[in-house]
């Protein structure tokens, strides 16, 4: 963290100083927030847990190096007494990004917030020290925790920034400005919390209109509710995507035998050929999101291009493939599921088995879709027909059965269970020979868990 003395964090914060013998005592390292995790030299968050409450572990974060803790409740150590503890850490947060004088981006869409972050993150390494949010840590305790992760030699901080209703965004930009903020699409997941997709792309445009006019929107040129932003800040403007007008564009995309996505990349007046380590021709929306990013921080094209070839999502479970000795292959894609990524996760499993490997499409139902949730997973259930998939298996409740029934009465082969226990036992009992075996679901489902499982069996 850039450092700060107890007494700046307590005036941060609205908080006072309480059993402190030296309020000019320096903070130099991260947050934590678990006392298993302690940064010696940093500060312990005592939140409250479902299990158990932060307070009770102040005395054990400080005896293993914690300068003070911040707390909303008496503690016998050291402590930043506040009225609340997340939002301190959001008013913590702030004060951390005034004194950040590096390049801050900030990205939001519907789907492939975190894959584009990875992307993004393994090109800005290559020109300095990165802080970005660790897998899809972006919520009230995620976010500041990032950004506190900042240090004095920090040159780029990237955040995610995900939306649940109007102003939420908003809420972040007012934490960190960002010179750079990118949206990647507008779909239809948080329906449910929104209404209409209209709405949810009014509360993603938040991100640009917080831009100052020396900022950067970074936009997708093949959305049309995301194209349209560019009316709503006075930034200038960068597009990617496959329209010819994109400044950063794609062209010759493919997968191989695997999935792995190669393109040629342009951008800048240059091009050069491509391959992320990624699966999914979904992905190139992604890798042209963080191609653009970086060029709209001044990175060079070959730097770019450099970082992208050959960059992994880290943050794992999306379109993850393992191939058994078995042979066997399990596509992990179970960190959530849109209706977007369920698409795209689909058409990537069927042009994967192209129709010499059988199919195997394992999905959960999709929340917050609100009163559209029946129609979609109905459509969805069409689609895996319309694909000729060899065998569909659907998870959870009333709408995961009606994908199924869906695909069912057009002449697949489904199978439903209620939860994931179920599930592995059904998959390991029968599964065909040189099987791909796509899992997918909302994150509520833990499906991640099946596909491990069933990845590392023999």
């Amino acid at each position: 963290m850039i450092a700060l003395t107890l007494q700046q964090i307590a005036d941060a914060t609205n908080g006072r100083l309480v059993n402190v013998p030296d309020p000019e005592a320096v903070v130099v390292e991260p947050l934590s927030f678990d006392s298993r995790d302690i940064h010696p030299g940093g500060l312990f968050a005592c939140l409250p847990g479902e299990n158990t409450d932060g307070h009770a572990f102040a005395a054990q974060a400080v005896a293993a190096g914690a300068v003070a803790v911040l707390a909303s409740s008496p503690v016998d150590v050291p402590a930043i007494q506040v009225p609340d503890v997340t939002a301190a850490l959001g008013d913590l947060a702030k004060a951390v990004a005034e004194r950040f004088t590096g390049t801050t981006l900030a990205l939001t869409g519907s789907a492939g917030k975190t894959s584009t972050k990875d992307l993004l993150l393994s090109i800005l390494q290559l020109d300095g020290p990165t802080v970005a949010n660790v897998a899809s840590f972006n919520n009230e305790i995620g976010f500041p925790s990032t950004v506190l992760r900042v240090k004095d030699t920090t040159r780029y901080l990237v955040v995610e920034m995900g939306a649940r209703g109007k102003g939420h965004i908003t809420y972040l930009t007012d934490i960190v400005h960002p010179q750079i903020s990118a949206v990647l699409n507008v779909g239809t997941a948080h329906l449910g919390e929104f209404g209409t997709r209209e709405a949810i792309a009014d509360a993603k445009a938040e991100i640009v209109r917080a831009l100052p006019e020396s900022g950067i929107a970074v936009l997708n040129a093949d959305d049309p509710l995301v194209r349209a932003m560019a009316e709503q800040t006075t930034a200038r403007v960068i597009l990617f995507g496959t329209s010819s007008d994109s400044d950063v564009r794609a062209s010759g995309i493919e997968l191989d035998s695997h999935g792995r996505l190669s393109f040629t990349l342009h951008a800048a007046g240059d091009s050069a050929i491509v391959s992320p380590d990624v699966n999914g021709e979904h992905h190139v929306t992604n890798a042209l999101a963080a191609a653009a990013l970086a060029l709209a921080a001044g990175l060079p094209f070959a730097t770019i291009a450099k970082g992208l070839d050959g960059a992994r999502i880290v943050s794992g479970a999306r379109m993850e493939t393992t191939d058994r000795p078995d042979g066997v292959t399990v596509i992990n894609d179970a960190f959530n599921a849109s209706p977007e990524s369920v698409r795209a996760a689909l058409h990537t499993l069927a042009k994967l088995s192209a129709g010499t490997r059988p199919a195997v499409a394992v999905l959960g139902e999709m929340k917050e879709l609100g009163d559209s949730a029946e129609a979609i997973h109905e459509e969805i259930g069409g689609l895996v027909a319309e694909l000729a998939l060899d065998r569909l298996v659907t998870v959870g409740g009333p709408n995961a059965e009606l994908l199924g029934s869906t695909a069912q009465a057009a002449g697949i082969d489904t199978a439903h269970v209620h939860d994931k226990e179920q599930l592995l036992a059904l998959l390991n009992a029968d599964l065909p020979d040189r099987a791909i075996v796509l899992i997918k679901g909302a994150h509520s489902l833990a499906l991640d868990t099946v596909a491990t499982a069933l990845a590392s069996a023999r």
